[in-house]
């Protein structure tokens, strides 16, 4: 893929994303931002990206002969999982299930990759839902939990 097509892909994807956050409203307006500030935040930054390399001078298409395909693809549909998983099983169990293909696919151990992501989903949940009181589904764990 050149430069110039994943930068016009970028654009759109951002156009798209600008789009959908217009709509994101809180019930009860209780900051000054709200919550269409990041996701139109991160819609600029890569639309600039894709705006960048669309016009910028192109060094060659060498940029992505040496990528590994197979890990990428793999990380890519462990989100897409992830993404399916997440109201389902909750985000401990989803973080932890989905850590074990990313992991191995950074060369790490499935052992390593489970503990890893085990650790990580438990972790980051009591902290967002405990000390930052952001809202997250605990899934079949939520008894264990007190979560939602």
């Amino acid at each position: 893929m050149s430069d110039r097509v994943l930068g016009a892909v970028c654009v759109v994807a951002s156009a798209a994303m600008a789009w959908a956050a217009q709509d994101y409203a809180a019930a009860i307006s209780y900051e000054p931002v709200g919550p269409r500030a990041f996701p139109l935040l991160l819609a600029s930054g890569l639309g600039l990206s894709g705006l960048w390399l669309v016009l910028k001078p192109s060094a060659g298409a060498e940029a992505f002969r040496g990528v590994p395909w197979k890990p990428t693809a793999l990380c890519a549909a462990a989100v897409l999982v992830y993404a399916l998983l997440f109201q389902w099983l909750g985000f401990p169990l989803a973080t932890a299930l989905m850590a074990v293909p990313v992991g191995t696919a950074f060369g790490g151990s499935w052992k390593q990759s489970l503990i890893g992501g085990a650790a990580l989903g438990g972790v980051l949940y009591l902290m967002f839902d405990k000390l930052l009181d952001v809202v997250l589904p605990a899934g079949p764990l939520a008894a264990l939990l007190g979560g939602s």
